[in-house]
């Protein structure tokens, strides 16, 4: 079996991925290799094609293979080593990397640390177990994504939209551009669960009715998709069928959440969040194997690249000073816990001394709505930490919140985030 050494493999070549990378690369980390599954760099990106991408980081509106193209040619115009058509099939325990492709055949890589970006897939119609027969027309709206925008090839005339994740959302808008109709969008939370410039720009902008707490019960057809039953949901999200009514429709497309892609994080034992799905980290990214770290939507399931990008830094800056050996642990973990309306917080631990450090960003996504609030983060002894107030929080926006490492001592052994409306007890 051919072997290779580098310091560095980053597994995912989207935008973690390769913002990972040119992070490692820009503090002296040398021999990096990125693998990635897909034929190019890019990842998701690529089918992509609606702009709202780039606002934070380059401060102007990119269209998503614009995004990813700024970082493939920064990627090609370093040293940094990239294998596509590449599939890693196992991440061993002591520092090696089994992958194979149609050059190279089965290879090993030994490596000094590793960087997880290997993005997330998307749940599917069995993950949420819709009665009926299986007729063709029934998708994911990410596979229907690709169909139009990189294949071309129309799913259907006659659209249904399952759940209003922002991919379903763009779906909506662009079926409708190529002259679909898209009869609705049913979502079984009473809130829409995307970002709300898309519920704006695809559903209102073009009078696409938006059905919450209504779900599909039922598809009907044998060869192809001849229409679904919908249905109000109670407040335990069962299907009131008293409320059942038919939709004549050729496709069903499904926005139903996305799952981050860690069976390769289970094989080699990193702990993973219940909640997010992902990899269990510290502030620098790391996971409880102190040479593996992980950034992106293999982490945590990310509404803005921008975020994907700035956390894939934290990760390779982080992993090349471990490379070099530069860090300092702290005697104990602060443990830090979602509380009041917080679904999650990532990182869910606080590890070292950061003296290189004045702040630490925790990111978080809330469980409901509110509005005029205050997310505040507190110590065991109920002492405010860091606060920050907010005017709209909702679960289809992540939430980030700043707080300063001089605030956390060798006494702190944990944090909980939570939201608190004006005049609490904050």
């Amino acid at each position: 079996m051919k072997k290779l050494s580098y310091d560095l493999v980053v597994i995912g070549g989207g935008p973690a991925g390769m913002a990972a990378a040119l992070k490692a690369r820009e503090n002296g980390v040398k021999k990096i290799l990125i693998c990635e599954r897909g034929s190019k760099l890019g990842g998701i990106l690529e089918q992509c094609i609606h702009n709202g991408f780039g606002l934070q980081y380059f401060k102007e509106e990119l269209t998503g293979p614009e995004y990813a193209t700024r970082f493939v040619r920064k990627v090609l115009q370093t040293e940094i080593d990239v294998k596509t058509d590449t599939m890693i099939l196992e991440i061993a325990e002591d520092k090696k990397v089994i992958a194979q492709n149609g050059i190279d055949g089965l290879f090993e890589i030994e490596t000094k640390a590793c960087i997880l970006a290997m993005g997330c897939r998307e749940r599917t119609r069995e993950a949420i177990t819709i009665p009926g027969d299986r007729p063709s027309g029934v998708m994911t709206a990410g596979a229907a994504q690709r169909y139009v925008n990189i294949n071309g090839y129309l799913p259907g005339k006659e659209i249904v939209i399952l759940g209003s994740g922002d991919i379903g959302l763009i779906m909506a808008r662009r079926m409708t551009f190529e002259g679909a109709n898209v009869k609705c969008v049913c979502e079984v939370e009473p809130f829409s669960s995307g970002l709300v410039r898309n519920k704006v720009q695809c559903l209102d902008d073009f009078g696409i009715p938006l059905y919450l707490s209504h779900t599909v019960t039922k598809v009907h057809g044998k060869e192809r998709l001849e229409g679904v039953s919908i249905a109000k949901v109670d407040e335990r999200k069962n299907p009131i069928f008293e409320t059942e009514t038919y939709v004549p429709c050729d496709t069903l497309l499904l926005s139903v959440g996305l799952i981050p892609e860690n069976e390769l994080s289970k094989s080699v034992g990193v702990d993973l969040d219940r909640v997010t799905k992902g990899a269990s980290v510290n502030e620098k990214r790391a996971t409880n194997i102190e040479w593996i770290y992980a950034c992106g939507n293999v982490l945590q399931v990310h509404d803005l690249v921008d975020n994907v990008t700035e956390e894939a830094e934290i990760a390779g800056k982080s992993a090349a000073k471990y490379i070099s050996g530069g860090f300092e642990k702290r005697k104990r973990s602060i443990h830090v816990s979602p509380g009041n309306n917080i679904g999650y917080v990532v990182p869910q631990r606080i590890d070292y001394t950061n003296s290189d450090e004045k702040i630490i960003k925790l990111y978080m996504r809330v469980r409901k709505p509110d509005e005029k609030v205050f997310v505040v983060v507190k110590n065991e002894q109920g002492e405010i930490v860091g606060k920050f107030k907010k005017d709209t929080i909702a679960p289809g926006s992540m939430v980030s919140l700043s707080i300063p490492v001089i605030k956390l001592t060798e006494d702190t052994s944990s944090l909980t985030v939570s939201v608190e409306k004006e005049g609490e007890s904050i």
